[in-house]
């Protein structure tokens, strides 16, 4: 049965790149979205295979601790 999972940010931040996009697939580590924090740039990476079911941030935008960056529909 397929779920979905959260790709949430580590770290508050700005969404430096969003590197994954709509019906892309990607494999567990892979990065889906790149946040600069402390004037550094840290990869999120998907914890599961599947594909991108949604991106909730753009390129630009301030998130929070927490904030949920995309969801990924595991297999």
């Amino acid at each position: 049965m397929a779920n979905s999972v959260d790709v949430v940010a580590p770290v508050p931040g700005l969404v430096a790149n969003v590197v994954a996009k709509v019906g892309a697939t990607v494999a567990a580590g892979d990065p889906v979205v790149t946040l600069q924090a402390m004037k550094t740039e840290i990869a999120v990476e998907s914890e599961h295979a599947g594909t991108v079911e949604a991106v909730l941030v753009r390129e630009g935008q301030e998130v929070d601790l927490g904030a949920v960056l995309a969801r990924v529909r595991t297999a």
